[in-house]
Protein backbone atom coordinates (compact mmCIF):
# COMPACT_ATOMS: atom_id res chain seq x y z
CA UNK A 1 0.00 0.00 0.00
CA UNK A 2 1.65 3.22 -1.36
CA UNK A 3 1.32 6.35 1.45
CA UNK A 4 0.06 9.02 -0.96
CA UNK A 5 -0.53 9.39 -4.71
CA UNK A 6 0.60 11.74 -6.51
CA UNK A 7 -1.06 12.60 -9.94
CA UNK A 8 1.34 13.36 -12.67
CA UNK A 9 -0.01 16.08 -15.92
CA UNK A 10 2.86 15.65 -18.85
CA UNK A 11 3.17 18.46 -21.13
CA UNK A 12 4.07 17.09 -24.53
CA UNK A 13 4.12 13.78 -25.87
CA UNK A 14 6.82 13.43 -28.33
CA UNK A 15 9.90 10.74 -27.84
CA UNK A 16 10.54 12.48 -24.63
CA UNK A 17 7.17 11.49 -23.06
CA UNK A 18 7.34 7.91 -24.48
CA UNK A 19 10.39 6.76 -24.08
CA UNK A 20 12.14 8.61 -20.86
CA UNK A 21 9.24 9.60 -18.81
CA UNK A 22 6.04 6.98 -18.82
CA UNK A 23 7.95 4.06 -18.85
CA UNK A 24 9.62 5.31 -15.61
CA UNK A 25 7.23 6.81 -14.00
CA UNK A 26 4.99 3.28 -14.62
CA UNK A 27 7.26 2.00 -12.26
CA UNK A 28 6.88 4.00 -9.41
CA UNK A 29 3.34 3.37 -7.25
CA UNK A 30 3.20 6.66 -5.59
CA UNK A 31 3.46 8.57 -9.23
CA UNK A 32 -0.27 8.50 -10.75
CA UNK A 33 -0.68 9.36 -14.48
CA UNK A 34 -2.84 11.86 -14.45
CA UNK A 35 -2.95 13.73 -17.04
CA UNK A 36 -1.38 14.21 -20.70
CA UNK A 37 -1.29 17.65 -23.44
CA UNK A 38 -0.99 16.51 -27.00
CA UNK A 39 -2.13 19.42 -28.82
CA UNK A 40 -2.47 17.73 -32.23
CA UNK A 41 -2.77 14.20 -31.96
CA UNK A 42 -2.94 11.90 -35.22
CA UNK A 43 -4.43 8.32 -36.03
CA UNK A 44 -0.53 6.62 -35.25
CA UNK A 45 -0.10 8.98 -32.45
CA UNK A 46 -2.74 9.54 -29.93
CA UNK A 47 -1.91 9.86 -26.49
CA UNK A 48 -5.72 9.37 -25.84
CA UNK A 49 -5.64 6.05 -27.60
CA UNK A 50 -2.54 5.01 -25.88
CA UNK A 51 -3.31 6.61 -22.45
CA UNK A 52 -6.96 6.32 -21.91
CA UNK A 53 -6.64 5.89 -18.27
CA UNK A 54 -4.98 10.04 -18.87
CA UNK A 55 -7.58 12.65 -18.98
CA UNK A 56 -6.46 14.60 -22.37
CA UNK A 57 -6.26 18.07 -22.76
CA UNK A 58 -5.26 20.28 -25.67
CA UNK A 59 -3.14 23.11 -23.85
CA UNK A 60 -0.68 23.00 -21.29
CA UNK A 61 -1.94 26.48 -19.19
CA UNK A 62 -5.75 24.02 -19.43
CA UNK A 63 -3.97 20.84 -17.71
CA UNK A 64 -1.71 23.46 -15.30
CA UNK A 65 -5.98 24.78 -13.70
CA UNK A 66 -6.65 21.12 -13.09
CA UNK A 67 -6.61 21.43 -9.20
CA UNK A 68 -5.94 17.59 -8.98
CA UNK A 69 -2.53 17.93 -10.94
CA UNK A 70 0.20 17.72 -8.23
CA UNK A 71 2.98 17.08 -10.40
CA UNK A 72 3.68 18.92 -14.17
CA UNK A 73 6.37 17.75 -16.01
CA UNK A 74 7.50 20.42 -19.13
CA UNK A 75 8.52 17.67 -21.49
CA UNK A 76 8.24 20.85 -24.80
CA UNK A 77 10.47 22.97 -26.76
CA UNK A 78 12.92 24.49 -24.75
CA UNK A 79 11.42 28.09 -25.78
CA UNK A 80 8.45 27.37 -24.11
CA UNK A 81 9.88 25.92 -20.53
CA UNK A 82 10.63 29.23 -18.69
CA UNK A 83 6.69 29.91 -19.10
CA UNK A 84 5.48 26.66 -18.39
CA UNK A 85 7.58 26.05 -15.43
CA UNK A 86 7.09 29.23 -13.95
CA UNK A 87 3.19 29.41 -14.67
CA UNK A 88 2.94 25.52 -13.12
CA UNK A 89 5.03 26.96 -10.17
CA UNK A 90 3.19 30.02 -8.97
CA UNK A 91 -0.19 27.68 -9.45
CA UNK A 92 1.44 25.20 -6.76
CA UNK A 93 2.77 22.27 -9.20
CA UNK A 94 5.90 20.46 -8.63
CA UNK A 95 7.88 20.58 -11.67
CA UNK A 96 10.25 18.35 -13.84
CA UNK A 97 11.59 20.04 -16.54
CA UNK A 98 13.35 18.47 -19.64
CA UNK A 99 16.93 19.69 -20.47
CA UNK A 100 18.16 22.33 -21.59
CA UNK A 101 16.37 23.65 -18.51
CA UNK A 102 15.89 26.82 -20.37
CA UNK A 103 17.71 29.06 -23.40
CA UNK A 104 19.04 31.68 -21.02
CA UNK A 105 20.61 31.41 -17.52
CA UNK A 106 18.45 34.29 -16.57
CA UNK A 107 15.71 32.42 -16.80
CA UNK A 108 16.64 29.19 -15.14
CA UNK A 109 17.96 31.30 -12.23
CA UNK A 110 14.68 32.94 -11.89
CA UNK A 111 12.53 29.94 -11.92
CA UNK A 112 14.45 28.60 -8.89
CA UNK A 113 13.65 32.08 -7.30
CA UNK A 114 10.08 31.18 -8.07
CA UNK A 115 9.98 27.91 -7.07
CA UNK A 116 11.87 28.67 -3.53
CA UNK A 117 9.14 31.63 -2.91
CA UNK A 118 6.25 29.33 -3.69
CA UNK A 119 7.94 26.28 -1.58
CA UNK A 120 7.31 23.70 -4.77
CA UNK A 121 9.81 21.21 -6.02
CA UNK A 122 11.79 21.94 -9.10
CA UNK A 123 14.15 19.74 -10.79
CA UNK A 124 15.62 18.77 -14.41
CA UNK A 125 15.57 15.60 -16.05
CA UNK A 126 19.52 15.51 -16.56
CA UNK A 127 19.31 11.93 -16.59
CA UNK A 128 22.92 11.02 -18.17
CA UNK A 129 23.61 11.42 -14.56
CA UNK A 130 22.58 7.57 -14.01
CA UNK A 131 24.34 6.39 -17.41
CA UNK A 132 26.77 3.16 -16.24
CA UNK A 133 29.92 4.12 -17.89
CA UNK A 134 29.64 7.95 -15.94
CA UNK A 135 29.10 5.72 -12.65
CA UNK A 136 31.68 3.05 -13.33
CA UNK A 137 33.99 6.55 -14.00
CA UNK A 138 32.72 8.44 -11.24
CA UNK A 139 33.65 5.69 -8.77
CA UNK A 140 36.79 5.12 -10.03
CA UNK A 141 37.90 8.81 -9.03
CA UNK A 142 36.41 8.98 -6.07
CA UNK A 143 38.33 6.01 -5.02
CA UNK A 144 41.24 6.97 -5.98
CA UNK A 145 42.21 5.00 -9.16
CA UNK A 146 43.22 7.11 -11.61
CA UNK A 147 44.84 9.51 -8.93
CA UNK A 148 44.98 13.18 -9.43
CA UNK A 149 43.05 14.08 -13.12
CA UNK A 150 45.36 16.24 -15.33
CA UNK A 151 42.67 15.74 -18.71
CA UNK A 152 38.49 14.81 -18.98
CA UNK A 153 37.60 14.12 -22.25
CA UNK A 154 33.66 13.74 -22.27
CA UNK A 155 31.94 12.89 -26.18
CA UNK A 156 29.05 12.54 -27.77
CA UNK A 157 29.73 12.04 -31.76
CA UNK A 158 28.14 10.22 -34.60
CA UNK A 159 27.77 10.31 -38.07
CA UNK A 160 24.91 12.29 -39.39
CA UNK A 161 26.36 14.13 -42.13
CA UNK A 162 22.50 15.15 -43.67
CA UNK A 163 20.80 17.57 -41.28
CA UNK A 164 17.82 15.71 -40.43
CA UNK A 165 13.82 16.79 -39.56
CA UNK A 166 12.13 17.73 -36.69
CA UNK A 167 11.99 20.76 -34.36
CA UNK A 168 15.49 20.43 -33.16
CA UNK A 169 16.86 20.71 -36.56
CA UNK A 170 15.90 24.71 -36.88
CA UNK A 171 18.11 27.47 -34.88
CA UNK A 172 15.94 28.62 -32.26
CA UNK A 173 16.68 29.78 -29.16
CA UNK A 174 17.88 26.89 -26.54
CA UNK A 175 18.27 24.27 -29.96
CA UNK A 176 22.22 23.29 -31.57
CA UNK A 177 24.18 20.77 -30.13
CA UNK A 178 25.71 22.99 -27.23
CA UNK A 179 22.35 22.89 -25.78
CA UNK A 180 21.17 19.63 -26.88
CA UNK A 181 23.99 16.96 -26.01
CA UNK A 182 26.39 19.97 -24.69
CA UNK A 183 23.87 20.19 -21.42
CA UNK A 184 24.27 16.25 -21.12
CA UNK A 185 28.22 16.77 -20.72
CA UNK A 186 28.89 19.30 -19.53
CA UNK A 187 26.12 18.52 -16.59
CA UNK A 188 28.64 15.47 -15.99
CA UNK A 189 31.37 17.52 -16.06
CA UNK A 190 29.98 20.72 -13.09
CA UNK A 191 28.44 17.62 -11.61
CA UNK A 192 32.11 15.97 -10.68
CA UNK A 193 34.41 19.04 -10.28
CA UNK A 194 32.17 22.09 -10.27
CA UNK A 195 32.40 25.16 -11.93
CA UNK A 196 35.52 25.92 -14.25
CA UNK A 197 37.62 29.00 -14.26
CA UNK A 198 38.02 29.85 -17.68
CA UNK A 199 36.00 28.19 -20.81
CA UNK A 200 36.61 28.15 -24.59
CA UNK A 201 34.05 27.19 -27.15
CA UNK A 202 33.87 26.21 -30.27
CA UNK A 203 30.12 26.28 -31.67
CA UNK A 204 29.52 25.87 -34.93
CA UNK A 205 28.12 23.48 -37.63
CA UNK A 206 30.29 20.04 -39.44
CA UNK A 207 27.46 19.54 -42.00
CA UNK A 208 28.78 20.79 -45.55
CA UNK A 209 24.78 21.85 -46.56
CA UNK A 210 23.36 23.70 -43.68
CA UNK A 211 20.98 26.26 -45.42
CA UNK A 212 19.65 27.07 -41.93
CA UNK A 213 22.85 27.73 -40.08
CA UNK A 214 22.07 25.39 -37.09
CA UNK A 215 24.76 25.12 -34.43
CA UNK A 216 24.96 21.35 -34.54
CA UNK A 217 28.27 20.61 -32.86
CA UNK A 218 30.42 21.66 -30.32
CA UNK A 219 33.71 21.83 -28.64
CA UNK A 220 34.33 23.23 -24.91
CA UNK A 221 37.26 23.41 -23.04
CA UNK A 222 36.73 24.04 -19.27
CA UNK A 223 39.75 24.82 -17.83
CA UNK A 224 40.18 24.16 -14.06
CA UNK A 225 43.19 24.52 -11.73
CA UNK A 226 45.44 21.82 -13.02
CA UNK A 227 42.80 20.08 -15.44
CA UNK A 228 41.16 20.68 -18.38
CA UNK A 229 37.97 19.02 -19.47
CA UNK A 230 36.90 18.24 -23.10
CA UNK A 231 33.67 18.75 -24.00
CA UNK A 232 33.26 17.42 -28.07
CA UNK A 233 29.28 16.80 -29.68
CA UNK A 234 30.06 16.25 -33.50
CA UNK A 235 28.21 15.06 -36.24
CA UNK A 236 30.69 14.19 -38.44
CA UNK A 237 32.29 11.17 -36.47
CA UNK A 238 32.88 7.87 -38.88
CA UNK A 239 33.67 5.46 -36.33
CA UNK A 240 32.96 1.72 -36.05
CA UNK A 241 33.37 2.80 -32.71
CA UNK A 242 32.26 6.14 -30.99
CA UNK A 243 34.96 7.58 -28.39
CA UNK A 244 32.43 8.42 -24.91
CA UNK A 245 35.74 8.79 -22.37
CA UNK A 246 39.04 9.33 -22.45
CA UNK A 247 40.08 10.57 -18.84
CA UNK A 248 44.19 11.06 -17.60
CA UNK A 249 45.42 10.78 -13.98
CA UNK A 250 48.44 10.66 -12.91
CA UNK A 251 47.82 7.26 -11.84
CA UNK A 252 46.11 5.75 -14.44
CA UNK A 253 44.03 6.65 -17.50
CA UNK A 254 40.77 5.62 -19.08
CA UNK A 255 39.24 4.92 -21.69
CA UNK A 256 36.11 4.36 -22.71
CA UNK A 257 34.29 3.76 -26.33
CA UNK A 258 30.22 3.16 -27.34
CA UNK A 259 27.19 5.24 -25.63
CA UNK A 260 25.40 3.80 -22.55
CA UNK A 261 22.29 1.51 -23.84
CA UNK A 262 19.46 2.65 -21.65
CA UNK A 263 18.10 4.92 -24.08
CA UNK A 264 18.17 2.04 -27.02
CA UNK A 265 16.38 -0.53 -24.55
CA UNK A 266 14.30 2.28 -23.65
CA UNK A 267 13.42 2.67 -27.03
CA UNK A 268 12.64 -1.12 -27.59
CA UNK A 269 10.33 -1.18 -24.93
CA UNK A 270 12.06 -2.32 -22.31
CA UNK A 271 12.49 -1.09 -19.01
CA UNK A 272 14.25 -0.70 -15.39
CA UNK A 273 13.83 -3.21 -13.92
CA UNK A 274 13.85 -5.96 -16.67
CA UNK A 275 16.60 -8.76 -16.46
CA UNK A 276 19.73 -7.01 -17.40
CA UNK A 277 18.59 -3.68 -18.07
CA UNK A 278 21.06 -1.56 -18.37
CA UNK A 279 23.54 -3.82 -17.59
CA UNK A 280 26.65 -3.61 -20.37
CA UNK A 281 28.21 -6.17 -22.35
CA UNK A 282 31.30 -7.47 -21.74
CA UNK A 283 32.68 -6.30 -25.49
CA UNK A 284 31.55 -3.10 -24.39
CA UNK A 285 34.10 -2.04 -21.25
CA UNK A 286 36.55 0.47 -21.23
CA UNK A 287 39.94 0.17 -20.68
CA UNK A 288 42.09 1.25 -17.44
CA UNK A 289 45.81 1.49 -18.25
CA UNK A 290 48.29 1.81 -15.14
CA UNK A 291 52.11 1.56 -14.37
CA UNK A 292 53.18 -2.02 -13.63
CA UNK A 293 56.42 -2.42 -12.69
CA UNK A 294 57.46 0.12 -14.76
CA UNK A 295 55.27 -0.69 -17.70
CA UNK A 296 51.91 0.94 -19.00
CA UNK A 297 49.93 -2.21 -18.49
CA UNK A 298 46.69 -1.84 -19.73
CA UNK A 299 43.60 -3.69 -18.78
CA UNK A 300 40.00 -4.16 -19.37
CA UNK A 301 37.48 -2.46 -16.74
CA UNK A 302 34.10 -3.82 -15.74
CA UNK A 303 31.66 -0.70 -16.09
CA UNK A 304 29.36 -1.12 -13.15
CA UNK A 305 25.81 -2.19 -13.05
CA UNK A 306 23.88 0.56 -13.11
CA UNK A 307 20.89 2.08 -10.61
CA UNK A 308 19.21 2.94 -13.83
CA UNK A 309 17.41 5.90 -15.35
CA UNK A 310 14.50 4.44 -13.07
CA UNK A 311 16.34 6.22 -9.73
CA UNK A 312 15.56 9.70 -10.67
CA UNK A 313 12.09 9.27 -10.20
CA UNK A 314 12.78 6.95 -7.01
CA UNK A 315 14.40 10.33 -5.92
CA UNK A 316 11.90 12.26 -6.80
CA UNK A 317 9.07 10.54 -5.23
CA UNK A 318 11.29 10.46 -2.00
CA UNK A 319 11.39 14.40 -2.39
CA UNK A 320 7.71 14.85 -2.74
CA UNK A 321 7.34 12.94 0.40
CA UNK A 322 9.95 14.90 2.37
CA UNK A 323 12.18 12.18 2.95
CA UNK A 324 15.00 13.71 0.36
CA UNK A 325 16.47 16.33 -2.22
CA UNK A 326 15.54 16.56 -5.36
CA UNK A 327 17.57 14.14 -7.85
CA UNK A 328 19.06 17.08 -9.82
CA UNK A 329 19.07 20.62 -7.19
CA UNK A 330 18.09 23.05 -10.49
CA UNK A 331 21.34 25.32 -9.50
CA UNK A 332 23.99 23.35 -11.83
CA UNK A 333 22.00 23.21 -14.68
CA UNK A 334 21.29 26.77 -14.57
CA UNK A 335 25.11 27.18 -14.06
CA UNK A 336 25.23 24.48 -17.34
CA UNK A 337 23.27 27.17 -19.37
CA UNK A 338 25.20 29.54 -18.32
CA UNK A 339 28.05 27.87 -19.48
CA UNK A 340 26.60 27.31 -22.84
CA UNK A 341 26.19 30.96 -23.16
CA UNK A 342 29.55 31.55 -22.43
CA UNK A 343 31.00 29.00 -24.90
CA UNK A 344 29.05 30.64 -27.48
CA UNK A 345 29.79 33.76 -26.74
CA UNK A 346 33.42 32.79 -26.68
CA UNK A 347 33.17 31.25 -30.11
CA UNK A 348 31.98 34.26 -31.47
CA UNK A 349 34.53 36.07 -30.19
CA UNK A 350 37.18 33.49 -30.46
CA UNK A 351 38.46 33.96 -27.12
CA UNK A 352 38.94 32.46 -23.67
CA UNK A 353 36.85 34.22 -21.22
CA UNK A 354 36.43 33.89 -17.30
CA UNK A 355 34.00 32.54 -15.97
Amino acid sequence: MTSRLFNVGIIGYGMSAKVFHLPLISGIPELKLYAIVQRTPKPNDDAEKDHPEAKIFRSGEEMIRDKAVDVVLVLTTPTTHFDLTKFALESGKHVVVEKPFTPTSKEAYELIAIAEKNQRLLTVYQNRRWDADFLTLSEMIKNGTLGRIVEFETHFDRYRPEIGSGWKMKPAPGNGAAYDLGTHLIDQVVFTFGMPKKITGFVGSQREHNPDGLEDSCTVLLHYDGMMATVKAGVVSLESAQLRYWVRGQKGSYKKFYMDGQEDELKAGRKPGDAGFGVEPREKYGTLTTMENGIPTTMTYPTVEPVTYGVFYSKFTNALLGNSEVPVKPQVPADVIRLVELARQSSNEGRTLDV
